[in-house]
Parts: structure tokens; C-alpha cells; sequence
């Protein structure tokens, strides 16, 4: 069995090297690091342990902010990493350890409280809209006027092949795809 440890920040912060520090102490043979910055930044380092461990191995971070983007991130992974027999700890949260039954009881619960969070998402959603609806307001995108000047005025444009499709959307000020929407409508109005 062996002890993969991950962890994201900057390289340079102090913070890091004690980190890094107290993994080594923990007893992790193998560290990972990525330098993010950023909600959508790729995570190398994580992508390379996550692939690099097989069953009986043990991930362990130093904190579950190190792990995941957010609880929905982290529970996704915690599961992933239970499926393929990998046990996980975090070393400063204490009580986050999936190798023991009251670890994997704390997990359970915050793995309910972002299910339980998700649901109330969704109603809270659905209720806006029905309450919207009721006042009559409706989403999306407005119902086009088939009158529109701009519709015949595509469709004359389009029928002089000389003209390239990027300026007559220049000219009339609409993006590509509404300009063939344009032409979709039928003229009979």
C-alpha cells in the first residue's frame, strides 16, 4: 500500500513547504502539486494522482480544500476513489478519514448536506419559475416578429450571392445564427 498525497497552491508560499512539510512527517511517499489559480484552471497534478492510484492505496490531503473546487467536486472524488478500493484522508480536518467507520460517517453526512443543498436548489428554482409564470412572465428567448424589416432585408441580401454572409451580419447587426434563423421564416407573411 502506498501513501499518494496531494496538494494545490502556489509552489512558492510558505504555506506550501509546511504543508508539504507535515505530508512528508504524515508519511506520504508520493506528493503532488499544482499551481491553480481559478475555478476553471486544469489540475495536472491531480489528474496524475488520481491516475496513479490502484486499489489499497490511501490519497491523503492536507486539507479538503486542497482536494476539491467545491463540495460537489469533493464528494464526486470521494466516491470515485471508494469505488476503486482507495482510502482517503485529510490530516488537519481530523475527522475526515474513510479508512475507519467514523470517518466514513462524516463523510456520509457532508455527502447528504450537498444532496440536501442540490434539492433545495432545485425547488427553490422550479418555485421562482411557477411563481414568474403565474405573473405571467415567460423565459427564454422573445418570439421573433415576422414582420421584422431585418428578416426581409436578410433574405435580399442573401439571394445576391456576391455579398459574404459576414457583412450582411455586420449590416444588420445580428450574429450569424439569427441571420439563418432569418432565412428559415417563411415569406407568405
Amino acid at each position: 500500500m502506498e501513501w499518494f498525497c496531494v496538494l494545490f497552491g502556489s509552489d512558492t508560499s510558505h504555506l506550501t513547504l509546511k504543508q508539504i512539510r507535515d505530508l512528508e512527517k504524515y508519511g506520504c511517499e508520493k506528493i503532488f502539486t499544482d499551481k491553480v489559480s481559478g475555478v476553471k484552471s486544469e489540475r495536472v497534478g491531480l489528474k496524475a494522482c488520481m491516475e496513479s492510484l490502484s486499489e489499497n492505496d490511501t490519497l491523503a490531503v492536507w486539507r479538503l480544500d486542497r482536494l476539491g473546487r467545491s463540495l460537489k467536486d469533493l464528494v464526486s472524488m470521494i466516491v470515485d476513489l471508494k469505488d476503486r478500493g482507495i482510502k482517503f484522508k485529510s490530516i488537519k480536518d481530523g475527522t475526515i478519514d474513510t479508512t475507519t467507520a467514523s470517518g466514513e460517517l462524516i463523510f456520509n453526512i457532508f455527502a447528504s448536506l450537498a444532496q440536501f443543498e442540490r434539492d433545495l436548489i432545485r425547488e427553490r428554482t422550479n418555485a421562482g419559475l411557477k411563481a414568474a409564470r403565474a405573473r405571467g412572465k415567460v423565459g427564454g428567448r422573445p418570439k421573433l416578429n415576422k414582420k421584422d424589416p431585418r428578416i426581409s432585408a436578410a433574405k435580399r441580401l442573401h439571394a445576391d450571392k456576391t455579398i459574404p454572409i459576414s457583412d450582411i451580419v455586420k449590416t444588420l447587426n445580428i450574429s450569424r445564427s439569427t441571420f439563418y434563423r432569418f432565412l428559415r421564416i417563411s415569406s407568405d407573411v
